[in-house]
């Protein structure tokens, strides 16, 4: 007898950490930045500590604060101008009325993260002013550059594992509703409240509706009845869970692949070349193009967002779009470097070795 076909998994996760009420609360996503901004400063006090890194420990704290503000700026900004302009000048009644500062609206943009972080980077390159007006403690920017993607990395890591957690930012489908699917697909119930939800047959669809009524009787707007349906889901009720299991797609688990390539793999790379002292600015340019090209090959199973009028342009997602810049921009900055030269830093596995100067052929 053959045995059945591996069930995918059913995404059941609370997207709150805590619940209080309504919209009050911690989620998730929250506590993935906190704590992603808390690693990267214990790595970057490390790091000073050890003196790889032309920082004083003492002012570790200010620099990550600087980076975390311009990450969150950069990224909603990045997600209003690259995927959702209307975010700009839509206003509500609710608190706290400007749509752009509505996170629950479309998020952020990880590109535009990157270019607020950029902006970071030279406030804290500039260093703080001295009684005379001086600035004596001046960084080289491209030091400081240098810095991001080893102290980011964990970041990087949790938001894409709170994006998991949210169900958002949803994969390709790889078995339809009803249909045999592979043990490592997930069934987002996310789905059914975006553009990207399969089209159901007229049983599934009476299925859905009898379950819509039984989760949320007095329910006017079958959105809200969906909405209330996926909490009593979040919350435990199995046999909803059970009886909406087969209306939903089975997808690529695309957070999960995001997570391991720009919190893991993009990790390993960075610290390996950073092992030894490199010309500053050489551990940018190998993040930019790895982060690009894992965000190219990842997105080929990650949907573009469903609000887009055009989704793709010449095959390629936004995301991936931005990805080859950055990969241009990392290209175009090894040459640079490589002309120029410049001092050296880090090298964990030679902590000894002082910094130095190199000339073009060195870089």
């Amino acid at each position: 007898m053959t045995p059945p076909a591996p069930l995918s998994w059913m995404h059941t996760l609370d997207p709150w950490a805590i619940h209080i009420q309504g919209s009050l609360g911690v989620r998730w996503y929250g506590l993935s930045y906190l704590l992603g901004f808390l690693f990267a400063w214990l790595i970057l006090r490390a790091l000073a500590k050890r003196r790889l890194v032309a920082i004083e420990p003492e002012r570790t704290l200010d620099a990550i604060i600087s980076l975390a503000f311009g990450a969150v700026v950069g990224g909603r900004l990045g997600y209003a101008l690259f995927y959702q302009p209307d975010l700009i000048w839509t206003f509500d009644s609710a608190f706290p009325w400007w749509s752009l500062l509505m996170l629950n609206r479309g998020g952020m943009a990880s590109h535009g993260g990157i270019l607020g972080m950029l902006v970071a980077v030279f406030l804290i390159a500039r260093g703080p002013k001295a009684d005379d007006g001086s600035r004596p403690l001046r960084i080289p920017p491209l030091h400081v550059c240098d810095w991001v993607p080893l102290i980011g990395t964990p970041g990087f890591f949790l938001g894409r594992l709170a994006n998991f957690v949210n169900g958002e930012l949803l994969g390709a489908i790889v078995a339809a509703p009803g249909q045999p699917a592979p043990w490592w697909a997930v069934k987002f119930p996310q789905e059914r409240l975006t553009g990207h939800a399969p089209q159901l047959t007229t049983d599934q669809l009476a299925q859905l509706d009898v379950l819509l009524a039984d989760a949320a009787p007095n329910a006017t707007d079958p959105t809200d009845a969906y909405i209330r349906l996926m909490e009593l889901i979040q919350h435990g009720n199995t046999d909803f869970a059970h009886r909406l299991e087969p209306l939903l797609a089975a997808r690529h688990p695309s957070q999960l692949y995001q997570a391991l390539a720009e919190g893991v793999v993009l990790a390993a790379v960075c610290w390996w070349v950073a092992r030894k002292p490199r010309v500053d600015g050489t551990i940018a340019a190998t993040a930019l193009i790895t982060y690009g090209a894992l965000r190219i090959a990842t997105e080929l199973f990650r949907l573009p967002d469903d609000h887009l009028a055009v989704q793709r342009i010449a095959g390629l997602s936004r995301g991936q779009w931005l990805s080859v810049l950055m990969i241009a921009c990392g290209l175009a900055l090894f040459a640079w470097i490589k002309a120029r030269g410049g001092q050296r830093h880090l090298g964990w596995t030679h902590p000894s070795e002082p910094p130095t100067t190199t000339g073009p052929s060195d870089a």
